[in-house]
């Protein structure tokens, strides 16, 4: 096997597209890797990790140092045991000592484990979402490691899960290609946008389908209870409408200016504070009741999941592909939700996002969970154009990939294109 890098970033700060309240002006970015063989049939393994600009190139290192371990590699016993070989990354005892399981190296990890998923899946000729789902339950089971999780989630407890939901799956498949899967979109919600521009895409994503959009807040009270206000009289009392503060705020603070935005009927809020701080997020929920709290696109591993989950300080959960260590870590971290019964809407707000998370609620639905009641899979109309096999989302739904691989493979042109540095 063999690996070829790229350091990909988009100019998005021109437009302020993914402007929030601690990020005013991201550049959506790629640390991207591709995996090749000399099997002779021309197929790749893509993966990457999302950053927002700076510190693309620092994560691109990384990708580059785990991925030496595939080179010379016999692709066959790799893609035959990922489970196996997610643990030889992850309890690499040297490596863990830059972590543990967590930051610029663990999230490497993830861009290596979902280039040889992806890579698995086209070699089987089939969407990820699927290849997943055909798993029996002894199979999804060994992908996990439940180190540190027993107090929580047992690998019997996983089984059983599993064993549930397999007599119905193929119903659900047949389900999920008729109608897709359902999708709420940020587009409206940018904080660098005008008054103007937040009316006319509210009004948009209505007539697009859509039944909940999504506005960035946390920078000024008075901005935020104004935009609220119109986005609450354009989409009318049935649309859903939830606030993302990026992490803005402290504890007391955001109960105060949730609560001050509670007249316009927010869906839920997300990361209200640090995303590590697990007592002031109970608090948080605890003090905004009804409204829910939800967090997880910055969260490291399943581990915090976890105590998240035990400390009731998420009710939505929120995976990101490129954040934890990739597939198998996602693996576990919807088998906990499942355990706790709580609601997975991941995060897809950066490049190659909606790509590829697509896949895991996919497979949540047929294999795990077996419902799509209070979950929706976040959709941001950037950058798609720049991949093979782009998400498709029409009515408001997410239409089920049917292209092999997890859709994390983008055009050369673009890559050619949008490589840092390339014009030198």
């Amino acid at each position: 096997m063999g690996i070829d890098t790229a350091d990909i970033r988009f100019p998005t700060s021109q437009l302020l597209d993914g402007s929030d309240a601690m990020n005013p002006d991201p550049d959506y970015s790629a640390a991207y890797l591709r995996v090749r063989t000399d099997a002779g049939d021309e197929l790749s393994g893509d993966g990457f990790v999302f950053t927002i600009g700076r510190g693309n190139d620092i994560q691109l290192t990384a990708i580059r140092s785990l991925a030496q371990r595939l080179v010379g590699r016999e692709v066959e016993p790799l893609l035959d045991d990922l489970g196996g070989f997610w643990r030889e990354l992850v309890h690499d005892s040297q490596l863990r000592w830059l972590g543990p399981e967590k930051g610029v190296i663990h999230m490497a990890v993830g861009a290596v484990v979902n280039a040889l998923w992806d890579l698995k899946a086209k070699r089987a000729g089939q969407p990820l979402w699927l290849l997943l789902s055909e798993l029996t339950p002894e199979q999804i089971v060994d992908l996990v490691d439940f180190r540190y999780l027993a107090n929580a989630l047992t690998a019997a407890e996983a089984l059983t899960i599993l064993r549930a939901a397999e007599p119905t799956r193929a119903e659900r498949i047949a389900e999920l290609r008729r109608n897709g899967f359902p999708a709420y979109t940020t587009t409206p919600g940018w904080l660098g946008y005008s008054d103007e521009k937040l009316a006319r895409l509210c009004r948009e994503a209505v007539d697009d389908g859509f039944r909940q959009i999504k506005l960035k807040v946390g920078a000024d009270l008075g901005d935020d209870r104004r935009r609220m206000r119109i986005a609450r009289e354009v989409v009318g009392p049935d649309i859903k409408i939830a606030i993302d503060a990026n992490q803005r705020w402290e504890q007391d603070e955001a109960i105060e200016w949730v609560n001050a935005l509670a007249e316009f009927d927010p869906a839920w809020v997300e990361e209200p504070t640090n995303p590590d701080d697990l007592l002031a997020h109970a608090a948080i929920a605890k003090g905004i009741a009804p409204i829910r709290v939800a967090t997880g696109e910055h969260m490291a591993n399943r581990v915090m999941f976890k105590q998240f989950l035990q400390a009731d300080a998420l009710q939505v959960m929120q995976i990101d592909a490129a954040r934890v260590a990739g597939v198998n870590e996602n693996i576990a971290n919807l088998l906990l939700a499942a355990k706790f019964g709580v609601p997975v809407c991941p995060h897809a707000g950066g490049v190659g996002l909606c790509e590829a998370v697509q896949h895991l609620s996919m497979f949540d639905y047929v294999a795990v969970s077996q419902t799509t009641e209070n979950r929706v899979i976040e959709f941001v109309d950037h950058l798609h154009e720049h991949f093979v096999t782009p998400a498709l989302v029409s009515g408001g739904q997410y239409r089920a990939p049917e292209a092999p691989g997890s859709g994390a493979e983008m055009l050369p042109a673009s890559i050619a294109e949008y490589t840092w540095g390339a014009d030198g």
